[in-house]
């Protein structure tokens, strides 16, 4: 079995979501402890995220720059949304997000890797795909508005994005991760060792 992650569930004895929002909410647990004592924890409830790394012939991933405002900044991301219907194929969700925000298709689809964001205080899982053999998506753009209509595209070398991740300069929780995991591929086992697309997700399971 390895070194993994392993599934455990401790015992809430009362529940309530004294906030719900237009697509998470928070949920307040009593979670009894192994001493027997009972205590309240917080936490998001997130429907899940897909995420792509799209890697061009170049070596080049695409990039977007977004202003998100808990943080006050405008970050360099990849492709990135929410799993909207709950049971959604991963895979199609990355597909439709790829072609939404970068109007780029791929033929060559590889599971990067599982994360859970922020474990402490929400249950969003995200998968971040990488994304090959890139082409110019087909039919009409996809209309932005609100944040994602400040949006800027551009393609930037791996390594300049795994210096840029070193130096302090980049945060995106799935840019850090993607690039990272990315550059140890290439320089370990390489990408034929990656799991297929439709690899299992326990975390949030799918139909094929």
């Amino acid at each position: 079995m390895g070194f993994q992650d392993t599934p455990e569930e401790w015992q809430v004895t009362a529940t309530e979501t004294p906030f719900t929002g237009n697509k998470t909410s928070v949920r307040t647990d009593e979670v009894v402890m192994p001493d027997g004592t009972a205590v309240r924890r917080d936490y998001q409830v997130h429907p899940g995220s897909v995420a792509v790394l799209a890697l061009d012939e170049e070596g080049r991933v695409v990039v977007l720059r977004q202003y998100r405002h808990p943080v006050r900044h405008k970050l360099w991301e990849i492709p990135a949304g929410l799993l909207d219907i709950p049971g959604e194929n991963p895979l199609h969700a990355a597909q439709r997000e790829l072609y939404e925000e970068a109007y780029v298709k791929a033929e060559d689809w590889r599971v990067l890797t599982d994360v859970y964001t922020t474990p402490g205080g929400c249950d969003e899982a995200v998968r971040i795909f990488l994304a090959r053999n890139l082409s110019e998506a087909d039919g009409e753009r996809f209309a932005v508005s609100e944040e994602e209509a400040d949006m800027e595209l551009a393609r930037v070398p791996l390594q300049e994005l795994v210096r840029g991740v070193l130096a302090g300069d980049l945060h995106n929780n799935c840019l850090v991760v993607g690039v990272l995991s990315l550059a140890t591929v290439l320089a370990g086992d390489g990408i034929e060792s990656l799991r297929p697309a439709e690899a299992p997700w326990p975390a949030r399971p799918f139909e094929a």
